[in-house]
Protein backbone atom coordinates (compact mmCIF):
# COMPACT_ATOMS: atom_id res chain seq x y z
CA UNK A 1 0.00 0.00 0.00
CA UNK A 2 1.56 3.65 -0.63
CA UNK A 3 1.22 6.09 1.46
CA UNK A 4 1.75 10.03 1.86
CA UNK A 5 5.35 9.54 2.33
CA UNK A 6 6.43 7.55 -0.42
CA UNK A 7 7.83 10.04 -2.98
CA UNK A 8 7.20 7.98 -6.42
CA UNK A 9 10.71 7.97 -8.35
CA UNK A 10 11.46 9.29 -11.46
CA UNK A 11 14.32 10.24 -13.93
CA UNK A 12 16.87 11.31 -11.60
CA UNK A 13 16.27 8.19 -9.60
CA UNK A 14 18.48 6.00 -12.21
CA UNK A 15 22.06 6.53 -14.03
CA UNK A 16 23.07 5.53 -17.03
CA UNK A 17 26.58 4.40 -16.55
CA UNK A 18 27.45 3.00 -20.60
CA UNK A 19 25.45 2.87 -23.38
CA UNK A 20 26.50 1.11 -27.04
CA UNK A 21 24.55 0.01 -30.17
CA UNK A 22 24.51 -3.23 -30.63
CA UNK A 23 22.48 -3.37 -33.79
CA UNK A 24 21.65 -0.58 -35.95
CA UNK A 25 18.89 -1.36 -38.81
CA UNK A 26 15.26 -0.08 -39.28
CA UNK A 27 15.79 -0.18 -35.66
CA UNK A 28 18.32 -0.30 -33.20
CA UNK A 29 19.15 -2.53 -30.51
CA UNK A 30 20.90 -0.93 -27.61
CA UNK A 31 23.16 -2.56 -24.26
CA UNK A 32 22.52 -0.26 -21.35
CA UNK A 33 24.27 -0.86 -18.19
CA UNK A 34 22.57 1.74 -15.48
CA UNK A 35 21.41 1.70 -11.82
CA UNK A 36 18.35 2.64 -10.24
CA UNK A 37 17.44 3.82 -6.61
CA UNK A 38 15.50 0.81 -4.57
CA UNK A 39 12.68 1.01 -2.51
CA UNK A 40 14.19 -0.61 0.07
CA UNK A 41 16.47 2.63 0.48
CA UNK A 42 19.82 3.22 -1.06
CA UNK A 43 21.23 2.47 -4.98
CA UNK A 44 21.27 -1.28 -6.61
CA UNK A 45 24.01 -2.82 -8.52
CA UNK A 46 24.86 -2.38 -11.98
CA UNK A 47 22.78 -4.19 -14.31
CA UNK A 48 23.28 -4.51 -18.11
CA UNK A 49 19.80 -4.52 -20.15
CA UNK A 50 19.25 -4.57 -23.89
CA UNK A 51 16.92 -2.20 -24.91
CA UNK A 52 14.95 -2.12 -28.47
CA UNK A 53 15.09 1.76 -29.53
CA UNK A 54 12.25 1.57 -32.41
CA UNK A 55 10.78 4.94 -31.51
CA UNK A 56 7.56 6.15 -30.86
CA UNK A 57 4.15 5.39 -32.62
CA UNK A 58 0.99 6.82 -33.40
CA UNK A 59 -2.34 4.95 -34.31
CA UNK A 60 -6.29 5.59 -35.13
CA UNK A 61 -9.35 3.59 -34.98
CA UNK A 62 -11.15 4.70 -38.09
CA UNK A 63 -15.07 5.04 -37.11
CA UNK A 64 -18.18 6.28 -39.05
CA UNK A 65 -20.43 7.30 -36.28
CA UNK A 66 -23.34 7.67 -39.06
CA UNK A 67 -23.39 3.99 -39.59
CA UNK A 68 -21.91 2.74 -36.51
CA UNK A 69 -19.16 1.29 -38.33
CA UNK A 70 -15.40 0.70 -38.08
CA UNK A 71 -12.59 0.14 -40.79
CA UNK A 72 -9.34 -2.36 -39.93
CA UNK A 73 -6.45 -3.22 -42.04
CA UNK A 74 -4.72 -6.32 -42.85
CA UNK A 75 -1.41 -7.04 -43.39
CA UNK A 76 1.79 -9.59 -42.77
CA UNK A 77 3.25 -8.87 -39.72
CA UNK A 78 7.06 -10.63 -38.74
CA UNK A 79 6.84 -10.48 -35.54
CA UNK A 80 3.87 -13.05 -35.42
CA UNK A 81 5.83 -15.21 -37.60
CA UNK A 82 6.86 -17.44 -34.45
CA UNK A 83 3.36 -17.77 -32.65
CA UNK A 84 0.65 -20.15 -33.45
CA UNK A 85 -2.23 -18.76 -35.83
CA UNK A 86 -1.49 -16.85 -39.13
CA UNK A 87 1.05 -13.94 -39.56
CA UNK A 88 -1.32 -11.79 -40.98
CA UNK A 89 -3.04 -10.02 -38.59
CA UNK A 90 -6.13 -7.40 -38.41
CA UNK A 91 -5.07 -4.09 -36.89
CA UNK A 92 -6.22 -0.62 -36.95
CA UNK A 93 -4.43 2.01 -39.01
CA UNK A 94 -0.60 2.92 -37.50
CA UNK A 95 2.51 4.59 -38.44
CA UNK A 96 5.50 5.13 -36.90
CA UNK A 97 6.78 9.27 -35.49
CA UNK A 98 9.23 10.46 -37.60
CA UNK A 99 11.17 13.41 -36.57
CA UNK A 100 9.42 16.48 -37.01
CA UNK A 101 5.95 15.27 -37.03
CA UNK A 102 2.78 15.60 -34.86
CA UNK A 103 1.01 12.27 -34.05
CA UNK A 104 -2.05 13.85 -35.53
CA UNK A 105 0.11 14.23 -38.93
CA UNK A 106 1.19 10.93 -38.71
CA UNK A 107 -2.49 9.46 -38.28
CA UNK A 108 -3.73 11.56 -41.04
CA UNK A 109 -1.26 10.37 -43.53
CA UNK A 110 -0.89 6.35 -42.92
CA UNK A 111 -5.27 6.83 -42.59
CA UNK A 112 -4.70 7.83 -46.47
CA UNK A 113 -2.23 5.39 -47.10
CA UNK A 114 -3.05 2.51 -45.33
CA UNK A 115 -7.30 2.70 -46.05
CA UNK A 116 -7.63 5.36 -48.50
CA UNK A 117 -9.45 7.80 -45.84
CA UNK A 118 -9.50 11.16 -44.65
CA UNK A 119 -9.85 11.70 -41.21
CA UNK A 120 -12.42 14.22 -39.97
CA UNK A 121 -11.85 15.01 -36.55
CA UNK A 122 -9.72 13.06 -34.11
CA UNK A 123 -10.51 12.24 -31.07
CA UNK A 124 -7.17 11.43 -28.34
CA UNK A 125 -7.65 8.07 -26.76
CA UNK A 126 -4.64 7.48 -24.50
CA UNK A 127 -1.31 6.48 -24.73
CA UNK A 128 0.93 3.80 -23.68
CA UNK A 129 3.90 1.67 -23.88
CA UNK A 130 3.76 -1.05 -25.85
CA UNK A 131 6.75 -3.18 -24.00
CA UNK A 132 8.26 -1.77 -21.33
CA UNK A 133 10.32 -4.42 -20.11
CA UNK A 134 12.59 -4.46 -22.85
CA UNK A 135 11.32 -1.78 -25.51
CA UNK A 136 11.55 2.12 -25.93
CA UNK A 137 8.40 2.32 -28.39
CA UNK A 138 5.11 4.38 -26.71
CA UNK A 139 2.34 4.52 -28.80
CA UNK A 140 -1.17 6.80 -28.84
CA UNK A 141 -4.12 6.12 -29.75
CA UNK A 142 -6.67 8.22 -31.59
CA UNK A 143 -10.15 7.64 -32.48
CA UNK A 144 -11.24 9.15 -36.05
CA UNK A 145 -14.43 10.13 -37.45
CA UNK A 146 -14.44 9.16 -40.94
CA UNK A 147 -16.78 8.37 -44.21
CA UNK A 148 -16.10 4.53 -44.20
CA UNK A 149 -18.08 4.37 -47.74
CA UNK A 150 -14.39 6.14 -48.81
CA UNK A 151 -12.27 3.16 -47.43
CA UNK A 152 -10.15 1.39 -50.16
CA UNK A 153 -10.34 -2.33 -50.73
CA UNK A 154 -6.58 -2.77 -51.34
CA UNK A 155 -4.01 -0.04 -50.14
CA UNK A 156 -0.28 0.47 -49.12
CA UNK A 157 2.92 1.48 -50.33
CA UNK A 158 4.72 -0.45 -52.94
CA UNK A 159 8.07 0.56 -52.30
CA UNK A 160 7.66 -0.13 -48.05
CA UNK A 161 6.34 -3.50 -48.70
CA UNK A 162 3.09 -2.62 -47.81
CA UNK A 163 0.24 -5.01 -49.03
CA UNK A 164 -2.96 -4.04 -46.72
CA UNK A 165 -6.64 -5.65 -47.24
CA UNK A 166 -8.85 -2.97 -45.77
CA UNK A 167 -11.74 -4.37 -44.37
CA UNK A 168 -15.41 -1.68 -43.48
CA UNK A 169 -17.44 -3.11 -40.74
CA UNK A 170 -19.71 -2.38 -38.23
CA UNK A 171 -18.43 -2.08 -34.88
CA UNK A 172 -20.74 -4.97 -33.35
CA UNK A 173 -19.09 -7.28 -35.57
CA UNK A 174 -15.39 -5.60 -34.64
CA UNK A 175 -16.24 -6.28 -30.99
CA UNK A 176 -17.39 -10.27 -31.87
CA UNK A 177 -13.97 -10.49 -33.15
CA UNK A 178 -12.38 -8.88 -30.58
CA UNK A 179 -14.44 -11.59 -27.96
CA UNK A 180 -13.42 -14.22 -30.48
CA UNK A 181 -9.44 -13.36 -30.10
CA UNK A 182 -9.45 -12.60 -34.05
CA UNK A 183 -7.80 -9.17 -33.50
CA UNK A 184 -5.01 -10.04 -31.16
CA UNK A 185 -2.65 -7.09 -30.87
CA UNK A 186 -2.34 -4.24 -27.99
CA UNK A 187 -3.46 -1.06 -30.31
CA UNK A 188 -6.24 -2.56 -31.85
CA UNK A 189 -7.70 -4.25 -28.62
CA UNK A 190 -7.52 -1.19 -26.61
CA UNK A 191 -8.58 1.05 -29.06
CA UNK A 192 -11.58 -0.89 -30.17
CA UNK A 193 -12.40 -1.10 -26.32
CA UNK A 194 -11.78 2.47 -25.54
CA UNK A 195 -14.46 2.88 -28.25
CA UNK A 196 -16.94 0.92 -26.51
CA UNK A 197 -16.44 2.47 -23.32
CA UNK A 198 -16.56 6.06 -24.41
CA UNK A 199 -18.78 6.48 -27.51
CA UNK A 200 -21.60 7.69 -25.92
CA UNK A 201 -20.24 9.63 -22.92
CA UNK A 202 -20.72 13.13 -22.75
CA UNK A 203 -18.01 15.68 -23.72
CA UNK A 204 -16.90 12.70 -26.35
CA UNK A 205 -18.78 14.31 -28.94
CA UNK A 206 -16.99 12.57 -32.10
CA UNK A 207 -17.06 8.90 -31.06
CA UNK A 208 -20.73 9.27 -29.25
CA UNK A 209 -23.45 8.58 -31.96
CA UNK A 210 -23.83 5.58 -33.57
Amino acid sequence: MTTKNQARFGREDMRIQAEEVGYQGFFRLLKVKLRHRLFAGGWGPSLTRELFDRGHAAAVLPYDPVRDEVVLVEQFRVGAIQAAGSPWLLEIVAGIVEEGESEEDVVRREAREEAGLTLKSLTRALTYFSSPGGCSERITIFIGEVDAAEAASHAGLADEGEDIRVHRLPRAQAMRWLAEEKIDNAASVIALQWLELHRRQPGNPDVQRG
